[in-house]
């Protein structure tokens, strides 16, 4: 009773200056070792190729032609490079494809349609746990493919993703990721 007493009478009272200087501050021993803050260490891991890294503006905008169709219809035709991504050259292309896991294989916001055979061919045998979050992807086809795990190469030039009508991103807020 008597703190909330005094705290009343402390909160009716107009401090001009700020609290941190009211303060006391506590005095280090001179003997003390001080700690100082050492560079940071740069070291270099990585358990990809550099050739999946795909987001640097200062690469060639690539060789390869990929067809984006879009939900309404429309064709959207980029250049991509040899080893990048499906879902960050579409994000490089500003076309719609959300990719919300950020490629972590996590969700199926990335979900596409490889629309030529010889082209879903042509990539490797989908992995379990691409299988699985294929499984709970909405329209889900014999051609769906995730754009995190379609590796453009030289060979798949023209290869044709349509995007589904609609995807499932399960965060509230509408997050849309941007590429970093």
């Amino acid at each position: 009773m008597i703190f909330l007493n005094k705290f009343s009478k402390l909160s009716r009272l107009q401090i001009s200056k700020p609290l941190l200087r009211i303060l006391p501050v506590a005095q280090m021993h001179h003997n003390a070792p001080r700690l100082h803050p050492t560079p940071p260490f740069k070291f270099s891991f990585s358990t990809s190729s550099k050739l999946l890294h795909s987001e640097d503006p200062s690469l060639p905008p690539g060789t390869i032609p990929v067809h984006f169709v879009l939900k309404d219809g429309s064709v959207v035709t980029a250049l991509g490079r040899d080893g990048e991504v499906a879902l960050r050259l579409a994000q490089r292309y500003d076309v719609p494809m959300e990719g919300a896991c950020e490629a972590s294989l996590a969700c199926t916001t990335c979900h596409c349609y490889v629309e030529q055979d010889r082209y879903y061919d042509m990539l490797p045998e989908a992995t379990e746990d691409e299988e699985d979050l294929l499984d709970k992807a909405p329209f889900l086809d014999m051609t769906s493919r995730l754009g995190c795990q379609i590796v453009l190469t030289e060979e798949m030039g023209d290869i044709t993703l349509r995007l589904p009508r609609a995807t499932a991103n399960f965060y509230v807020d509408g997050h849309v990721p941007q590429p970093h």
